[in-house]
């Protein structure tokens, strides 16, 4: 139905002009459209070295379509913003037109509509900058054709981050393109009802992805800075859904500015979180207890965030990780403790690994995840794969310390295979120098106990093995220090952390990856490892990350963060 509805809408000849010059609202990156020039196309990790080729040509899998058919590398053409950037912003937007504009392709579902069609009208000007009229009409056009599909197809988008882009796009091409004016009530509409669906009363989302949150708060700034524009007032769930948003935001941000990194989401595109929260102009600072699930400690120039809930099901769980109790931690500008990330750009056997509790800095039993993976089915664009047996009962406790605060937090994921409830609990200092942790895994009662007792006999009772991991940033150089008994840990900024044990369980210093969107393969990284196997119904392993005594509690850390095409 897409299809016939998008050659439908091809037939048409609909709008000719602006309404109103339209102002660039998002946020490219120099470098990138810089590499774009040249010839180096960079999408979801496939790099297409091509002079003066299109970028329709370049051939890679759904998130490569996705990237590309989105046309927010308009974003980095437009900050670049020389002729030789405009011209290859026009080429390849009129030849988008020329591929795709009668309806076919990959490109015509209501997100990715959504999506290129608020690049095209806030690039416009850029786009028409010197062109001859023939192609003006036909920019003009197909901004009208892509319209009218999504005054047809928006309902049929998923609930979530693709229904938004689909409702946006239509807000901002009503009120921006002549005569599309009847489709901006209907999209308003909607909008608001799925503000108030979508959006909790935490201020999140049922995919409880930061950086998708920050996406979908972008998206309803824009819409209501659009709405504002044209002389109207915005609806009230438009402006309350931002108003529960931005302090969650801001409890999932990190001392360094960057998002917490959880259930696929990134850190998201430098600026962005900046300029949203600044858009809101709403300062409610984020309260005591959970933030979409998450609970945020600061102290000094460090902060911790934990994955502190129940882990999304269903639909929503199509990207999510078994993270539950993993934590991340950064000091100042440089992270420190980190999850690998979402493996999605580096294809189907990276994505799985990434998802996977080994995969971020919390305990897990060797061959189990605290959550599983279902089998692929298909839901919207690929297969894919929902969360499947997730803990059904986590827990998580804040108190006060006379020395700082304090995280008590279980969560029963490996109870039914192994009859296991991992406790964690997190104390900060009020200087920040310092975190004490403690994980325990443990029998809560007899039907426990014989889950344990079966699944240690498994083993010809060598023991139930688990890991506890801490993954490190790639930036940060770690080696084995006091003949093997702690982990020294050096950051750029010239900080030194040390890691220390109770030995109780085996320290090992081993490989680690960082999976990071943009990048033409994972970057290399090391992670500490707390290693044993449980033989009682009960094991303890106590650990502390402190800096170092001669660290200064001030740092001053100014050189950007080293990164690179080939990082």
């Amino acid at each position: 139905m897409h299809r016939v509805a998008a050659r439908r809408a091809a037939r048409a000849k609909p709008a000719t002009a602006f309404v109103t010059a339209p102002e660039p609202r998002t946020i490219g990156h120099f470098a990138r459209g810089r590499q774009l020039v040249a010839g180096n196309l960079l999408f979801a990790g496939t790099l297409t070295e091509t002079k003066d080729g299109s970028v329709w040509d370049v051939i890679g899998d759904d998130l490569v379509v996705s990237e590309t058919q989105g046309c927010a590398w308009l974003d980095d053409l437009a900050a670049v913003g020389d002729a030789r950037a405009r011209e290859k912003a026009q080429r390849w937007v009129q030849d988008w037109i020329t591929r795709y504009g009668n309806g076919t392709g990959p490109g015509w579902t209501p997100d990715l509509t959504g999506r290129r069609l608020i690049r095209w009208i806030n690039h416009g000007l850029f786009l028409l900058r010197g062109i001859e009229k023939v192609p003006s009409q036909r920019f003009f056009r197909s901004l009208g054709q892509q319209t009218l599909f999504l005054s047809k197809r928006w309902r049929t988008a998923r609930a979530g981050l693709p229904r938004f882009e689909a409702l946006t796009g239509m807000i901002y091409a009503g009120l921006s393109l002549e005569g599309m004016e009847k489709h901006v009530g209907p999209a308003i509409t909607a909008l608001a009802e799925d503000c108030d669906r979508q959006i909790n009363a935490q201020g999140g989302i049922p995919t409880r992805n930061p950086e998708e949150l920050l996406e979908v708060f972008t998206l309803l700034n824009w819409a209501v800075q659009a709405i504002g524009s044209s002389g109207k007032t915005p609806p009230a769930p438009l402006t309350d859904a931002i108003a529960r948003i931005a302090p969650t935001l801001r409890a999932l941000r990190h001392a360094d500015g960057g998002l917490a990194r959880f259930h696929g989401g990134g850190r998201g595109i430098d600026g962005r979180l900046d300029t949203a929260l600044a858009t809101c102009a709403v300062r409610t600072l984020p309260g005591e207890g959970l933030h979409m699930g998450f609970v945020r400690i600061s102290a000094g120039r460090t902060s911790l965030i934990v994955d502190a809930s129940q882990p999304p099901v269903g639909p929503p769980s199509v990207n999510a990780h078994a993270s539950t109790l993993a934590f991340e931690l950064t000091s100042g500008r440089r992270p420190l403790i980190v999850n690998c990330g979402s493996g999605a750009s580096f294809g189907p056997d990276w994505r799985r690994a990434g998802r996977a509790t080994p995969s971020h800095s919390t305990l897990g039993l060797a061959g189990y995840s605290s959550s599983r993976l279902g089998a692929p089915g298909r839901l919207g664009q690929g297969q894919q794969e929902m969360l499947i047996d997730a803990p059904e009962l986590v827990q998580c406790e804040v108190s006060q310390l006379d020395d700082g605060r304090r995280l008590e937090l279980s969560h029963n994921g490996f109870q039914p295979t192994h009859g296991l409830t991992h406790a964690r609990i997190l104390d900060m200092a009020t200087h920040g120098r310092g975190l004490v942790g403690e994980d325990l895994i443990t029998t809560l009662d007899d039907s426990d106990k014989a889950r344990f007792d079966r699944a240690l006999d498994m083993t010809a009772l060598q023991g139930v093995p688990y890991a506890i991991r801490f993954h490190l940033h790639p930036d940060v150089e770690a080696s084995l220090d006091l003949g093997g008994a702690a982990v020294s840990l050096a950051l750029k900024s010239g900080e030194i952390w040390v890691f220390r044990h109770d030995g109780m369980a085996d320290l090992s210093l081993e490989p680690s990856v960082y999976l990071e969107n943009g990048r033409i393969k994972p970057r290399h990284a090391q992670q500490v490892v707390l290693s044993g196997a449980a033989m009682a119904y009960a094991t303890r392993v106590r650990w502390t990350l402190s800096k170092a005594q001669d660290t200064p509690d001030v740092v001053r850390d100014l050189a950007p963060a080293a990164g690179g095409l080939d990082d």
